[in-house]
């Protein structure tokens, strides 16, 4: 394909400035926009259509395990957070504090907290609901026979970020999170590692969007925890995006608020306790992992229109009898299942040419686009162009006119096709993009130190080292503004010396530049 020949849907590439691109795609796309409150954005219809579709099939995972779902308060008192010293500390230049209850005039025509409604305890704005969901487990647990409590709560959350970007990094932004408590270890451990594959899954199946599952290095747990897993994806500038953590906590949270049962002997135990969630930030994922010069591209499991269908109205007698084939069609596509559900299908029936009504939908990224004109009703035709596949080589739109039954025919295959075809490209890429070769540390900055746009991941044999001798890693890292991202699940046996220890190598890690 000439590329010169093609004139792309937006005015800036993912080649030329890539972090400018993906604001652009958000607003072309129409996903989100500003709120005039710093770091929190208004979530349109499009982006929150696909929200609703990633919370849809999430819940569904989420509910087939036996997790209820449940919800708890916004507002978290401070003491709640005292009680666990290391989870605050992780937190603490994040949150956002409520100190009043009332506003009053000023005198100046403005509004001010009132002196006289300063709250007795501060209350923090929802960071995490660890401390909250801790307090109604330790009353809702009291017996081994009450074990396992499985909870999950879609909710918003608040965590003051000094650098924002949509769907990336949020100073509000929507997600859920499960919190269970169990017995031992074992029943814990299991959980945390049931909810780290439910992520993965999610992530390849739904989103077509490969991920690597694995643990994080001590450095980067999650506050308070004891051990956590990730799952991480690679976009397309190379970067590491973690798209979902899992969280075993041990039995510190129990300890501090008190979650504990009675044994089968009589005896009192600490409950072991994990948390797991993802976020909007999936949104970020799916734009930057499957996005094009052209705008979104929405993998047609989470697209909240499979199949638009753009009658070419001409304002004219011959509208009607348009309008009624092209309601045909949609009747009949919407009657079908694709992927496991109903085909999700619209009739775009506003006014406005079909060429704009077009480059609309292409901007947004739906997988498959239909084009019909009054001659295509009349011979029983449709003009239909996957998203996936845009551009002719002759840099044309890649419209393939086809009878309306072969493509009511070929309409599912052609929904799992682009499932399928983006899920591939990505992996292709995303394979390419991890490199093997380095084995000092030298060699590490040096890969990162040349000039690659994108130079993506790269495995690396390390000792696991903890403590001071990790600390020293961290630094390392954080000086070419790199950090490790998870030891790979199920990896191959290792061998070679670690390049940051000079120690014997034991697993494997992946390094890279993140958001």
């Amino acid at each position: 394909m000439t590329q010169a020949k093609i004139r792309h849907a937006l005015s800036v590439t993912r080649e030329a400035d890539f972090a400018a691109w993906y604001q652009e795609v958000i607003a072309e796309a129409e996903m989100a926009e500003e709120s005039g409150v710093r770091g929190c954005m208004v979530i349109k219809p499009w982006g929150y259509g696909i929200w609703e579709r990633i919370q849809h099939l999430m819940d569904a995972r989420i509910k087939a395990a036996g997790v209820q779902n449940c919800y708890f308060p916004l507002f978290i008192p401070l003491s709640y957070f005292a009680k666990e010293a290391e989870h605050v500390d992780g937190f603490a230049k994040e949150m956002a504090v409520v100190t009043h209850h009332r506003l009053i005039q000023d005198g100046k025509g403005g509004l001010v907290p009132d002196p006289e409604a300063k709250l007795e305890e501060p209350l923090i704005v929802r960071p995490t609901s660890e401390t909250v969901i801790g307090q109604a487990m330790s009353r809702w647990v009291q017996s081994w026979r009450d074990l396992p409590l499985l909870t999950n709560q879609w909710a918003n959350v608040v965590r003051w970020e000094m650098r924002t970007r949509m769907f990336l990094r949020t100073s509000e932004f929507l997600w859920q999170e499960g919190h269970t408590a169990h017995a031992d270890r074992a029943d814990a451990m299991a959980e945390t590692l049931r909810a780290l594959e439910m992520y993965r899954d999610h992530a390849e199946s739904d989103l077509a969007m490969p991920v690597i599952a694995g643990e994080k290095p001590e450095n980067e747990r999650f506050p308070g925890a004891v051990a956590t897993y990730s799952i991480e994806a690679m976009m397309q500038d190379g970067k590491a995006l973690q798209a979902g953590t899992s969280h075993y906590l041990g039995t510190g949270f129990a300890e501090a608020a008190g979650i504990k049962y009675q044994d089968r002997e009589g005896g009192q135990q600490l409950c072991h306790t994990t948390s797991w969630g993802v976020s909007t930030r999936l949104i970020g994922g799916v734009i930057m992992t499957h996005g094009d010069d052209d705008g979104l591209r929405v993998p047609p499991r989470i697209a909240p229109q499979q199949i638009v269908i753009l009658p070419m109205l001409r304002d004219d007698d011959g509208d009607e009898a348009l309008l009624a084939y092209c309601e045909e069609l949609r009747a009949a596509l919407a009657s079908q299942w694709a992927l496991g559900e109903p085909v999700r299908v619209l009739l775009d029936k506003r006014a406005g040419k079909a060429t704009q009504k077009r480059w609309g939908w292409v901007k947004k990224g739906v997988p498959l686009i239909l084009e019909i004109g009054g001659r295509d009703a009349a011979g029983g035709q449709v003009s239909v162009v996957r998203r996936d596949r845009l551009w002719r080589e002759d840099g044309k739109v890649n419209f393939v006119a086809q009878s309306r039954e072969e493509f009511l025919a070929a309409a599912v295959g052609e929904l799992e096709s682009v499932q399928a075809s983006l899920h591939a490209e990505a992996t292709a890429r995303r394979d390419a993009q991890i490199h093997r070769g380095v084995t000092d540390l030298a060699g590490l900055e040096a890969f990162f130190a040349e000039d690659k746009r994108y130079p993506g991941w790269v495995e690396l044999g390390w000792s696991r080292p903890t403590g001071a001798a990790l600390d020293a890693v961290v630094a390392t890292l954080k000086a070419l503004k790199l950090t490790i991202r998870n030891t790979p699940m199920n990896a191959e046996p290792v061998s070679g010396t670690c390049p940051f220890t000079g120690e014997p190598a034991v697993e494997r890690i992946y390094v890279a530049r993140a958001y």
